[in-house]
């Protein structure tokens, strides 16, 4: 689990919270329903109304990444490269097809195979290129609906606001009716705020630094493999692409 996610989610509102009973208010003053609908319904609406299905359903699927990220062990890829390299020099390209067999990642199952069948290392750099390319633009694409989010909700939040107001003039007569409309109007600007900079910029900007790092693992992968192919000695191997760790 990422800590640090959880741990500046928590000190977020928490600051935030104090600060308000801090400064002699009532925590239970930030507490609206009718401000919540508002806000996260109406961002949710215009996220979904901009947003192709395909996309969206990621990034609900990748929002769990904030706090479970896919982990890259690039240590382990490196370890592992080298193990295939030392099986190539001493039975050939074709001593992988075992390796190939027991591999459970289908992109570096796929490399595998173009070794097997002996493809040229460009050919090899150009085909496993595209799958990093297109799954990289697809996530980012999905991350991107966060920030969408970002963007929305303050906006939504001052709509929130003008409701609240139109209920307090239309409501001037009866001043019992006067707070909950107040309530609305300040509250829904909090939220619309303080979701947008608090939850939805950062959890974007958490996803794109993910996939970023996936794809700098993919492209390690893919330059170990090309080495391979062209019968680079494992040290050099190694050393090449250690310069990937960070």
């Amino acid at each position: 689990m990422d800590f640090l996610s959880l741990i500046g989610i928590l000190l977020g509102i928490t600051a935030i919270l104090l600060g308000q009973y801090l400064e002699g208010g009532h925590i239970a003053t930030l507490v609206n329903g009718p401000a919540l609908l508002i806000v996260i319904g109406g961002t949710f609406g215009a996220v979904m109304l901009q947003s192709p299905a395909s996309v969206f359903m990621r990034a609900m699927r990748m929002l769990f990444w904030t706090f479970y990220a896919p982990r890259q062990h690039f240590e382990d890829g490196i370890e592992k490269l080298i193990t295939w390299s030392n099986i190539a020099r001493k039975e050939g390209l074709l001593g992988l097809e075992d390796v190939e067999d027991h591999e459970s990642d289908p992109f570096t199952q796929k490399g595998l195979q173009l070794l097997v069948d002996g493809s040229e290392p460009e050919t090899i750099r150009s085909i496993l290129d595209v799958d990093i390319g297109t799954r990289e633009r697809f996530d980012i694409q999905a991350a991107r609906v966060f920030e969408s989010m970002g963007g929305y909700a303050p906006t939504i939040g001052i709509i929130g606001a003008v409701l609240g107001l139109i209920q307090v003039m239309g409501n001037l007569s009866d001043p019992s009716k006067l707070g909950s409309g107040i309530a609305v109007a300040f509250v829904a600007t909090i939220y619309g705020v303080g979701s947008a900079n608090l939850l939805f910029l950062p959890i974007s900007n958490k996803l794109k630094s993910i996939v970023r790092n996936q794809t700098l693992y993919k492209e390690m992968i893919v330059e170990g493999m090309a080495s391979i192919a062209e019968g680079e000695n494992p040290r050099n191997i190694e050393t090449k692409l250690l310069g990937f760790i960070r």
